[in-house]
């Protein structure tokens, strides 16, 4: 067997929902939300199911999904890409996957940031590359001139960004777009931008791509997805956006991978994507406001809460709450002792990992927050 998954445990969130449904626990720890998912969307899926087709839609995807992903970016960040420099994909995994296959050659060294999405290094592996990880520190998990230096070399063929961050919730700020749009343009890297969190940014934020800083719009490979804008986890249905040279070998990865996308799923997003402005500012109110509960809630508790300008988490400092724990001692504590799943930050780290913070999901219900913050304030 390949040994790059023999050796590896099932994934963190799988592990943790796993236990938390056989203890009957409060699930905060897997990022699925309890609500929120438009009814007009989901019903032009169904609609789309039953009077159109169901067979093999194109590998691209269908024009009209292609087509509202570009408007969707001209509109609400100001990008210039056309239909044809967008492909459709079954989730934004399976973007990320077709992205490092159709990059990376045996030797290639990618550089990514840690914590970071489990996924990442195991592909990068897959295809033979090295990852070249590069640790962050909270309270505010910058990028910093000084580690894009040490990461970097001569074999540098790739920068894997995401922002909005998961598990952080941490934005670039224009400083580290700059930093990062400088490295590739001096390495002649490609950076493929994680960006499915782009429009769940909150306190009037604004998230600005990484393909809109100069020199990057012919290097940068976008990715996004319907899962996290529609809070539709289960469609799997996401994108990549890159100029034509990469996007072209990118879907030639991509046909070997899922090849395409339900067609009903893609037209109910195409519809989605041209929703009015108020959609996406309420979406966002509403995540804010779930944010802040949980957040408040937690710090009442005496629980010392890092800075969360997005996603859908919020994380907590053990060592800052007064908790002697780390972050796997305490998530298997609190799942056993009072109900609760969290995820262990450490979980997104690949050496020297941070050992005191514990992502939790504030997507949630109201009642859900409530019932595991008063199962919260019975701290070890």
């Amino acid at each position: 067997m390949n040994p790059i998954y023999t050796a590896m445990p099932p994934t963190i969130f799988a592990v943790m929902s796993a236990r938390a449904r056989e203890l009957g626990a409060i699930n905060l720890g897997q990022g699925f939300p309890d609500g929120g998912a438009p009814e007009d969307v989901i019903a032009r899926a169904a609609s789309a199911l039953t009077g159109g087709s169901n067979q093999y839609p194109p590998m691209w995807g269908i024009p009209e999904l292609r087509s509202a992903i570009a408007d969707h970016y001209s509109h609400h960040q100001g990008l210039d890409l056309t239909s044809g420099e967008v492909i459709v994909t079954s989730g934004a995994t399976e973007a990320l996957a077709a992205a490092i296959l159709g990059v990376v050659s045996p030797g290639d060294e990618v550089v990514m940031f840690q914590p970071l999405y489990d996924a990442y290094k195991p592909l990068v592996e897959r295809a033979g590359g090295v990852a070249r990880v590069v640790r962050l520190e909270p309270p505010h998990w910058r990028i910093t001139a000084e580690a894009l230096e040490v990461a970097g070399s001569t074999r540098t063929r790739a920068v894997i960004v995401n922002s909005p961050h998961n598990p952080t919730g941490a934005m670039l700020s224009a400083e580290e777009r700059k930093l990062l749009a400088d490295f590739c343009i001096a390495r002649d890297a490609i950076a493929i931008c994680d960006e499915v969190w782009e429009h769940l940014v909150f306190d009037g934020a604004r998230h600005v791509p990484l393909m809109a800083e100069p020199g990057m719009r012919e290097r940068t490979i976008k990715i996004g997805s319907a899962g996290k804008i529609f809070a539709l986890t289960g469609w799997k249905v996401g994108w990549i956006c890159a100029a034509p040279p990469i996007a072209d070998v990118l879907a030639k990865a991509h046909q070997f991978l899922t090849f395409t996308t339900p067609p009903n799923l893609q037209a109910a997003v195409a519809y989605g994507l041209g929703k009015d402005d108020a959609y996406f500012a309420e979406m966002r109110a509403r995540n804010q406001r779930s944010r802040d509960r949980l957040t408040a809630g937690l710090l009442a508790a005496g629980y010392s809460v890092l800075p969360c300008p997005s996603t859908w988490f919020v994380n907590v400092d053990l060592t800052a709450s007064g908790i002697s724990m780390t972050d796997v001692e305490w998530c298997n504590w609190a799942i056993e002792n009072i109900g609760v799943a969290g995820i262990p930050v450490s979980a997104f780290c690949d050496t020297d990992p941070v050992t005191n913070v514990v992502r939790l999901c504030h997507a949630k219900e109201d009642a859900t927050l409530d019932a595991a913050l008063e199962q919260l304030a019975r701290k070890p």
